[in-house]
């Protein structure tokens, strides 16, 4: 999700629910301590260059339980941090303390914001001489007829 469709999906909200990949809630008392753009210039493993850019939303619970943050406040922190720091409409990343500073994309579904998992993967798969994996449809596999039969024994 780009930082002008979160603002988008906040506007009609009463309130600002986040859930994690595993269906938990993050808590309602959650605060927004960051906002900005990271660039990340890096070189793979296979020695090619790259450049990503995101806008970083940083979560955090205390423990101030009456704490709530509504979306119109929330639209507010992003507006001053677009004017303040010129950040460009790029995808959201949110951070958020697990059992260690998580990572996470962002969606959105039934007036909830999801959380979504991100991976690593190598970038240059052909230069580490990693195999692709084939993609084979299950409908394409052809049986012999000793595959399988009451006969073949591998039943």
């Amino acid at each position: 999700m780009k930082l002008s469709e979160l603002k988008t999906v906040l506007e009609p909200l009463k309130e600002v629910a986040f859930k994690l990949p595993n269906g938990e809630l993050v808590p309602r008392h959650f605060h927004v301590t960051e906002v900005g753009q990271i660039d990340k210039n890096f070189i793979d493993c296979g020695g090619t260059i790259r450049n990503e850019r995101v806008i970083s939303l940083q979560l955090w619970s205390a423990n101030d339980y009456d704490h709530r943050l509504h979306p119109e406040k929330l639209v507010h922190i992003i507006t001053l941090s677009e004017d303040k720091l010129g950040l460009e409409d790029l995808e959201v990343e949110v951070e958020y303390q697990g059992t260690t500073i998580q990572k996470f994309g962002l969606d959105f579904e039934a007036g909830t914001l999801l959380l979504t998992t991100k991976h690593t993967d190598c970038l240059a798969k052909e230069a580490c001489g990693i195999p692709e994996k084939p993609k084979v449809k299950l409908s394409e596999i052809q049986t012999t007829s000793s595959c399988c039969t009451p006969e073949s024994g591998c039943c």
